[in-house]
């Protein structure tokens, strides 16, 4: 789970202007940031399968970001996987 304090972080990263908070840029660093939160815990109890099944949401939900991200704004997007280290 993310603080408020590392939300916060993400977000100025991320961000286009000074008061977004809800792009499609944001909100794929935000749950980026969360699957990876998500995928250490994971390591540490294999079993929680609830769990398991929010990244499996998280991941679709980043892709579809993404995808939206790359039909209308390539620049964007090319800059955004760079930025955050994700394949593509």
């Amino acid at each position: 789970m993310l603080t408020t304090k590392k939300k916060a972080t993400v977000i100025k990263g991320a961000a286009i202007h000074e008061t977004d908070t809800g792009s499609a840029d944001v909100q794929v660093a935000l749950l980026s940031k969360q699957i990876d939160e998500l995928a250490k815990h994971l390591k540490k109890n294999p079993k929680d399968f609830h769990s398991r099944r929010g990244l499996l949401q998280m991941v679709a939900d980043r892709r579809a970001h993404l995808r939206y991200l790359e039909t209308n704004n390539k620049r964007r997007y090319s800059a955004l996987i760079k930025k955050l280290g994700l394949k593509k």
